[in-house]
């Protein structure tokens, strides 16, 4: 099993890693790997017979597959060990009032309330296995947007699961993919219908609550033709001496001239292992657009990825990770061009303190007949200490003649000038290191809303304040 890293920022553990009871949960555990816990997950969801068959296959290709050689990581983690279904509520509920006390008082922590308040479009909450809250405006309801959990959709709206569910992600896909269809639980669903624009970002809170718990939510986001929708999550989970398991799929289908922005503010607690697939398929004139966080978690694997399908489709991924003692950030974003004028910008940054290790991992693929195809590609990476690591595995696959790629990455670390400067003008270590990491990483928080950008500079600066002491 892995080993779990030492050291935990005290105000990580006042905010977010606090833990529930679990006496009062509807279901309390199904623990391990087998076809019984399959059929028992797929019983308590009241699931499709096709459903389940999609689950048993999936879990028969993980048993039989093995970790992929590039993660020996993987092949140390007995998958055995964890709880792969929790329910801490019976049923969705449509209002705060109607959820547990001790939940509410959870996500009252956490800041959902105050999202309501800001009259954001939409909120979900997703605790354990299980979404427990989900709310839409009525204007969207009217205009015919959908916004629920996953397993809702399976029973509301099983057409639109059965032709989508599993056609970007498929179990066969990766090792962690197969393992995450066996044993999915929750997650959002949105469907935006052609020509509605959502004005105001949808947003999705994942919460891990119970020890050795294991977190698999399902994403699936359609944006009809010529449709807008934002859609941000954040993560947290409590601080244990055992580990978890986090692990999603997220599918996104862009059609013709939609625009579809997905952004994560990742801040697992660093005895999470977080195991990650998020793909998109944009059509002709589409756009999709990964913003991407990866704070927190002992380990990362996380690499979004847009297939450019239709000509004119575009891809942007921004991907930032930041690596403390004894955490592994294995994360980057990958563009696969399929259409000719299609463009994708990759940009990954990354700091690594106390030993922590950062990589950047991705895949720039031009097929032939993608003619025109343009990208840019860019890794940079800060190094705060001698003991941190990072490493870079560019990929790139060019095989169309008309076609213009470019390729920079940079190591560096805090220039002692930059830092003598802050501090002659009474800032201190700390506070200057912090202030030079923050502007680092400014191409992912110009991309937040105000609220998220202000808690990510939060997080980040007790990140980089604890490391100097």
């Amino acid at each position: 099993m892995v080993s779990k890293p030492e050291i935990v920022p005290e105000d990580y553990k006042e905010k977010y890693g606090f833990s529930d009871p679990t006496d009062y949960y509807a279901v309390k555990g199904i623990k391990g790997l087998s076809e019984e816990v399959i059929h028992e997950i797929s019983r308590i969801h009241d699931e499709p017979a096709w459903m389940e068959q999609i689950r048993l296959k999936a879990l028969r290709h993980f048993l039989e597959r093995k970790p992929p050689a590039w993660a020996p990581i993987l092949s140390q983690i007995d998958f055995q060990s964890f709880y792969y279904y929790a329910k801490p509520v019976e049923r969705p509920a449509n209002s705060w009032d109607e959820l547990p006390e001790y939940i509410r008082r959870t996500y009252d922590k956490l800041g959902i309330p105050e999202a309501e308040k800001k009259f954001l479009a939409g909120v979900g909450a997703v605790y354990e296995s299980e979404a427990v809250y989900h709310s839409i405006q009525k204007e969207l309801e009217k205009q015919g947007v959908i916004f629920t959990d996953t397993v809702t959709a399976l029973k509301e709206y099983p057409d639109i699961m059965k032709r989508y569910f599993g056609t970007v992600v498929p179990y066969t896909d990766n090792y962690i993919a197969a393992l995450q269809t066996a044993v999915w639980s929750a997650g959002s669903f949105v469907y935006v219908p052609e020509g509605v624009k959502v004005s105001m970002p949808l947003q999705a809170y994942f919460r891990i609550n119970a020890r050795n718990m294991g977190q698999f939510e399902r994403t699936l986001i359609i944006a009809e033709p010529y449709s807008e929708v934002q859609y941000i999550e954040g993560c947290t989970a409590p601080v244990y001496s055992s580990q978890s398991l986090h692990s999603a799929v997220v599918e996104i289908i862009a059609k013709k001239g939609s625009f579809v922005k997905y952004t994560t503010l990742q801040n697992w607690s660093k005895d999470v292992l977080n195991l990650v697939t998020k793909r998109a398929h944009a059509y002709e004139e589409a756009t999709v657009s990964w913003v991407d966080f990866n704070g927190g978690s002992r380990i990362t694997h996380k690499y979004p990825s847009v297939y450019l399908l239709g000509p004119r489709a575009k891809a942007d991924i921004i991907s930032v990770a930041y690596a403390g003692a004894g955490q592994v950030q294995d994360t980057g974003g990958k563009a696969v061009h399929l259409a000719k004028d299609t463009s994708s910008k990759i940009i990954s940054r990354s700091v690594s303190k106390d030993g922590g290790h950062t990589a950047y991992r991705g895949l720039l693929h031009i097929a032939k007949g993608a003619k025109n195809a343009k990208s840019v590609v860019r890794c940079d990476a800060m190094l705060l200490d001698q003991k941190s690591t990072t490493a870079t595995y560019p990929y790139m696959e060019i095989q169309e003649d008309d076609a213009t790629v470019t390729h920079e990455a940079t190591v560096g670390k805090v220039g002692e000038e930059q830092l003598f400067y802050l501090m002659s003008r009474g800032i201190s270590e700390g506070d200057a290191l912090s202030m030079i990491v923050n502007g680092f990483l400014e191409p992912f928080t110009k991309e937040l809303p105000m609220a998220y950008a202000v808690e990510f500079n939060r997080i980040m600066s007790l990140e980089i304040t604890n490391a100097v002491g």
